[in-house]
C-alpha cells in the first residue's frame, strides 16, 4: 500500500521507549528500588504483596525454572485462570528471556494441539491436574503445576540469577499470543518486551493518575489484553487484586472496592444485567438517558448513592473497555451510576492498545485517541492503519511467511473506521461489512450489541451477506427464558424478544434494519465452537450450524 492512498492521520507525540538493554522484568525490579513497601498484586481478596516482596518472589520463581533447565528462548506454555500464580510465573519465565506461550482455559483439544505443535514449546505449566491432563493429551512432556512451581520457589535465588536477567534485551522475544482464529487456525502473533512494555506504559500516560488506585483485573492472562493490563498495572503502581473471571468478579467488587476496572464489553453488559435486580425498567431505562446527557456534556464522574453503586464498589470511577464494541446505551447506564467507560482499541498485533480514551477527554462513541508514540490512519477504503514500536514484529511457526505490516511500515487492522480531530471512532470491520442484494452496506456488530442487552437474549449474529434484506439469529438465556415462561403463559417468547430487535432497528435506516429474526436452539459457546476464546462471534461457523434456520427466514419474499 502506498502512503498516498492514507486518507486522514493522526499522530500522538513522543511516547515512553524503553532503553534496548531494558525488559519486561525491569518494571518489577523498578518499582521494589523505588517503592519498596508499595502494594502492588493480591491474589483474589488477600492482602497485596509490596513491590519488594513480589520482586523477591519473581526472583525466586526465575531461579526455580533455570534449576528446571529453563533457557533464554525456550517457549513454556501455560494454562490456567488468571491468578498471583500465573503472573509470578509470567513475570519470572520473561526475567530469564524465556518466551511465554499462552493457552485459554477455554481452549479445545485441537486448539491446545495446534499451538503445543506450532510453537515448538518445550516447557509446560497449569494451574489445575485436569488442565495437565489436556496439555498432556495435546502432546506435552512433563508438566509442571502452579502449586509445583511456588514449592520451588521456596528455595534459595540462585547467584547468577542477575546475570541471566541483565542479558535480556528489548527486542527478544517474549510472548507468542495465539489469535482467536474467526476465519481459521488461529495465528501464533510475536510480541517482544519493547511491544509489551511500550502499550502497557503509554496505556499509563495516556490515562493520566488512572493506575494510581485500586483494580481488580479479571482478564485471562492468556489474552494480550490482559497481559497489557498487567504490566500497566504494574508500571502505573495499582494496587490489583487478581480474580479467575467475572462470576468472582461480581460479588468481590463492594468488598475490594476498586477506583477503575479493565474489562471486555461482554463482562459490562453482564454487570449491567446482574444489576438489574436492584431498580426498576424504568428506572434503568431514566438511568441510560441521565448517564449519556452526562457523557454528551463531558462531565466528570459523580459519586452516587445508590445500590448499583454499591454494588459496583461504591468508589468505582472509570472502566478501561476493549476487544469489542460497546453499545451507548451501556456506557450511559455506568455513568448514572457514577462510572465512566474509558473505550480503547486495539489488536494482538499491537500489544492491545492503540488508542486509549482518556478522562480529561473523553468522547461518547469513539475509542479515544492514539497512546503515545502511535500513529493512526485511515486508508482509502476506510481500514484503519497504525504503526508503532509496540506493533508486532510478524508471526511464528506456520504463518512466519505472512506479514502484518506493510512496506510502507502500516500495520492493516482489518478494522473499518474514521477520525474526527484525531479521535477514532470504528464503524466495522471489513471481513463482516454485510452487502446486501441491494448493494446496502450493514454493520452488523451495532445491531447484535443492542439485541444482546435484552435480558433474555444470550446472543445474536445478523445475516445479509448477498440477501434481499437483514434478518438474524438470536439465542435465549434458558434460565432467564424458563422463568419468563413460568411468569407469563401461553405468551409468545418471540413477542418479547421483539422489543430488543425494535430497539435495536432504531439506531439504523430501514434497509439497515433487521426484517425478520428466528430464536435458535442452543447457544454460540466455545465449547461447540460457535465463539472463539475472546467471545467473537465465528460467523462462517455459526452459519453453517444454522443453515436450516437461515434459509428458513428466507423462504418467504418480503417486499
Amino acid at each position: 500500500m502506498n502512503t498516498a492512498a492514507v486518507t486522514e492521520r493522526s499522530v500522538t507525540g513522543n511516547g515512553f521507549e524503553p532503553p534496548d538493554t531494558s525488559s519486561l522484568y525491569d518494571i518489577v525490579a523498578g518499582a521494589a528500588d523505588r517503592h519498596p513497601d508499595r502494594e502492588t498484586l493480591a491474589d483474589g481478596e488477600d492482602t497485596p504483596l509490596t513491590c519488594a516482596e513480589l520482586d523477591r518472589r519473581v526472583r525466586a520463581t526465575a531461579s526455580a525454572l533455570l534449576d528446571r533447565q529453563v533457557a533464554a528462548g525456550d517457549r513454556v506454555v501455560v494454562l490456567g485462570r488468571t491468578g498471583l500464580a500465573w503472573a509470578l510465573l509470567d513475570c519470572a519465565a520473561l526475567a530469564i528471556g524465556a518466551v511465554v506461550v499462552p493457552v485459554y482455559p477455554t481452549s479445545s483439544a485441537a486448539q491446545i494441539e495446534h499451538i503445543l505443535r506450532d510453537s515448538g514449546s518445550t516447557h509446560f505449566a497449569a494451574e489445575t491436574s485436569q488442565d495437565a491432563a489436556r496439555l498432556i493429551a495435546a502432546g506435552a512432556g512433563e508438566v509442571w503445576s502452579f502449586a509445583d512451581i511456588a514449592e520451588w520457589a521456596r528455595g534459595e535465588i540462585r547467584a547468577d540469577l542477575s546475570e541471566r536477567t541483565a542479558a535480556v534485551r528489548a527486542d527478544d522475544l517474549a510472548m507468542i499470543v495465539y489469535t482467536s482464529g474467526t476465519t481459521g487456525v488461529s495465528k501464533g502473533c510475536m510480541i517482544t518486551h519493547r511491544n509489551m512494555y511500550v502499550s502497557s506504559a503509554n496505556t499509563v500516560r495516556q490515562t493520566g493518575g488512572l493506575f494510581d488506585g485500586v483494580t481488580a483485573l479479571a482478564l485471562p492472562l492468556s489474552h494480550v489484553f490482559g497481559q497489557t493490563m498487567l504490566f500497566a498495572c504494574l508500571f502505573g503502581g495499582a494496587r490489583t487484586h487478581l480474580l479467575p473471571g467475572i462470576p468472582e468478579l461480581v460479588p468481590a467488587l463492594p468488598r475490594l472496592r476498586p477506583t477503575f476496572l479493565a474489562l471486555i464489553p461482554y463482562a459490562l453488559e453482564k454487570i449491567r444485567k446482574h444489576c438489574r435486580s436492584l431498580l426498576s425498567e424504568e428506572a434503568e431505562r431514566e438511568a441510560v438517558v441521565t448517564g449519556l446527557l452526562r457523557l454528551a456534556q463531558s462531565q466528570p464522574p459523580v459519586v452516587v448513592d445508590d445500590p448499583v453503586a454499591d454494588a459496583l464498589g461504591g468508589r468505582l470511577r472509570h472502566v478501561i473497555s476493549g476487544g469489542a464494541s460497546l453499545d451507548d446505551s451501556t456506557a450511559g447506564f455506568y455513568a448514572a451510576f457514577g462510572t465512566v467507560i474509558l473505550n480503547c482499541y486495539g489488536l494482538t498485533e499491537a500489544a492491545t492498545a492503540v488508542t486509549v480514551s482518556a478522562p480529561a477527554t473523553n468522547r461518547l462513541g469513539t475509542v479515544g485517541t492514539p497512546i503515545p508514540g502511535t500513529a493512526v490512519a485511515i486508508a482509502a477504503d476506510g481500514e484503519v492503519l497504525v504503526s508503532g514500536p509496540h506493533v508486532s514484529p510478524g508471526y511464528w511457526g506456520a504463518a512466519g511467511s505472512q506479514r502484518p505490516v506493510d512496506a510502507d511500515g502500516w500495520l492493516h487492522t482489518g478494522d473499518v473506521g474514521e477520525l474526527e480531530d484525531g479521535f477514532l471512532r470504528i464503524t466495522g470491520r471489513k471481513k463482516e461489512i454485510l452487502v446486501t442484494s441491494g448493494g446496502k452496506n450493514v454493520a452488523p456488530t451495532p445491531l447484535e450489541d443492542r439485541v444482546r442487552l435484552h435480558p433474555l437474549v444470550s446472543n445474536c449474529m445478523v445475516v445479509g451477506e448477498g440477501r434481499a434484506f437483514v434478518t438474524a439469529l438470536v439465542t435465549v438465556d434458558a434460565e432467564r427464558a424458563e422463568i419468563w415462561r413460568r411468569e407469563n403463559p401461553g405468551q409468545d417468547l418471540a413477542t418479547a424478544i421483539q422489543s430488543a430487535i425494535d430497539d435495536a432497528n432504531s439506531l439504523v435506516s430501514r434497509p439497515e434494519s433487521i426484517r425478520e429474526f428466528r430464536i435458535v436452539a442452543g447457544d454460540f459457546t466455545i465449547a461447540n465452537g460457535l465463539l472463539t476464546s475472546s467471545l467473537k462471534l465465528r460467523r462462517a461457523a455459526i452459519a453453517e450450524t444454522y443453515s436450516a434456520d437461515i434459509d428458513l427466514l428466507y423462504s418467504t419474499t418480503r417486499k
